[in-house]
């Protein structure tokens, strides 16, 4: 399988930025998918996650802020940030869920930053 995120960048305190992740050589549809983060010097740690049937679950430090989707057709799974804060600055990666493959992308960094 191969990961490829998209879609990071440099944004203000209070901005918003919506993440993409496509997805490719495997059946996407059936599986969870999840976004993590990691921030410099901490561990990689999981945000978000969606089942294959539409199932959400959040961090408490991103519920309320942050909404993950996907589209089947496109093999593509998004992460929409809402009133961003710096401590959400980190390299986003998705992968798999719960199980991860154990292949990532390369990420996407998310600077969060006035």
């Amino acid at each position: 399988v191969q990961l490829v995120e998209s879609g990071g960048g440099l944004v203000q305190p209070g901005g918003s930025l919506k993440l993409s992740c496509a997805a490719s050589g495997s059946i996407f549809s059936i599986n969870g998918m999840a976004w993590y983060r990691q921030a410099p010097g901490e561990q990689r740690e999981w945000v978000a996650s969606i089942g294959s049937g539409g199932s959400k679950k959040y961090a408490t430090s991103v519920r309320g802020r942050f909404t993950i989707s996907r589209d089947n057709a496109k093999n593509t799974v998004y992460l929409q940030m809402n009133s961003l804060k710096t401590e959400d600055t980190a390299v986003y990666y998705c992968n798999r869920w719960p199980l991860e493959w154990s292949a990532w992308g390369q990420g996407t960094q998310v600077t969060v930053s006035s």
